[in-house]
């Protein structure tokens, strides 16, 4: 958990200077394809996942250091050669777990918050389930293990190849020639991103496209059919929890009200998107029917209530990278303690950016818990050691936090004549 709390404090600064390049890049293009509300629900999305992974919030029901110790038919030193065949069997296990993701009806729960933006930009990239609690498809690392590759490579490789993948979701490059024949490009990733009917479920290598080439899901963008972007069951909030459990519980309703046994238990397993016959008709869903005629979500909001989701974004980063960077001394159980804080503070500030009167509540409960939290530890994790008003400081934060969610829900959220900006 220390090791990738601190890969994720390298990182992240990155990630958003890039994300900074391309938003400056495009206001001087004249054209926005980063609106604020999306990239910060983008990037929160990215930090509730970091603060998940970094918890160690998940399980393997097969490890890849058991198979490596009972499957090895040989063992292999972790040489330059070493590391460049466990690269391409981490890309082919990512494609068939990309797949099959967009394949089957329970797996695309776990991925369907990387799709739900209706951008594609930087910050999409950044939107990583919470919700994939048990990785199923470590057993496809299985000649990797059989070849005795070593797991600390694949634990080196695994977030290399992950960081990998940031890069090409963006709109503002084009075609790359000769590249586009071995590697994810832009382009490719354009079109998987889409839900166009010539796109859909295409492209789902993650570094190496000629995986979709050898096993028939590619497809080349056409200069004729821009691709447009998001969910054909579109997510409708900016809240990255929300949608992290929207198609599973559209699964368990629809299962619920299945009328017969066998429709109960296969629907799990069915392609992604299937119903039951009639299902349609009699629980209806909000759905994409036309993708070229369609609103987009949310994009009218006060320029204050803008600002203000940046601020909290920020902030919460802060108190992100204090978790990230002191880990080992703030210790077992406290650092779950700040986990649940840190999910509680981004499903408060997202259900405000969703305009929600009852945002008030959680930022309420945000407020309490914080509060208990100094009271409690007698300051906020030993941040005081580093930074001696550090209660004050967030007393006086967590106050003012309250006290502006009451202001947009009381006031700004009832005035209809607001001033709106649009992006």
């Amino acid at each position: 958990m220390e090791e990738y709390g601190k890969i994720l404090l390298i990182a992240m600064p990155f990630f958003l200077l890039l994300i900074f390049i391309e938003r400056t890049y495009g206001y001087f293009k004249g054209v926005n394809h980063t609106p604020i509300m999306d990239s910060v629900s983008s990037i929160s999305s990215g930090m509730t996942n970091a603060v998940k992974d970094a918890l160690g919030l998940s399980i393997a029901i097969i490890s890849y250091e058991w198979m490596v110790n009972h499957l090895a038919l040989i063992h292999i030193e972790a040489t330059a050669l070493t590391f460049i065949i466990a690269f391409f069997v981490i890309d082919f296990y990512g494609y068939w777990g990309h797949r099959w993701a967009h394949q089957i009806n329970f797996f695309w729960n776990k991925h369907a918050i990387h799709h739900s933006s209706e951008e594609f930009n930087l910050a999409c990239a950044l939107r990583q389930p919470i919700s994939s609690f048990v990785n199923l498809f470590t057993f496809l690392l299985l000649p990797a293990a059989i070849l005795g590759v070593p797991s600390k490579v694949i634990a080196i490789l695994l977030p290399i190849h992950l960081f990998l993948q940031f890069w090409y979701h963006t709109r503002y490059i084009g075609k790359l020639g000769f590249v586009e024949k071995f590697l994810v490009t832009p382009s490719h990733h354009r079109v998987h991103h889409a839900i166009n009917p010539e796109y859909m479920d295409k492209n789902h290598g993650q570094i190496f496209i000629f995986w979709d080439k050898w096993f028939g899901t590619f497809q080349e963008e056409l200069d004729n059919v821009p691709p447009v972007y998001g969910i054909t069951r579109p997510a409708q909030t900016w809240n990255p929890i929300r949608i992290n459990f929207q198609h599973l519980w559209l699964l368990i309703k629809d299962a619920y009200h299945a009328e017969n046994w066998k429709d109960k238990f296969t629907i799990w397993f069915k392609p992604t998107g299937w119903r039951p016959e009639n299902f349609d008709e009699k629980h209806p869903i909000d759905k994409i029917s036309d993708v070229y005629s369609f609103d987009k979500y949310g994009h009218e909001h006060s320029a204050l209530l803008k600002y203000w989701s940046v601020i909290q974004l920020f902030t919460t980063l802060g108190l992100i990278s204090y978790l990230f960077g002191n880990i080992a001394s703030i210790g077992l159980p406290n650092i779950f303690v700040y986990g649940f804080f840190v999910f509680l503070t981004v499903y408060s500030y997202t259900e405000l950016m969703d305009t929600r009167k009852f945002s008030v509540f959680w930022e309420g409960l945000r407020f309490i818990v914080s509060i208990g939290i100094l009271y409690y530890y007698g300051d906020w994790f030993g941040m005081s050691k580093l930074l001696p008003y550090s209660n004050w400081m967030l007393m006086a934060y967590f106050t003012i936090s309250l006290a502006m969610s009451l202001y947009f829900v009381l006031v700004e959220f009832k005035n209809t004549q607001n001033s709106l900006s649009y992006e």
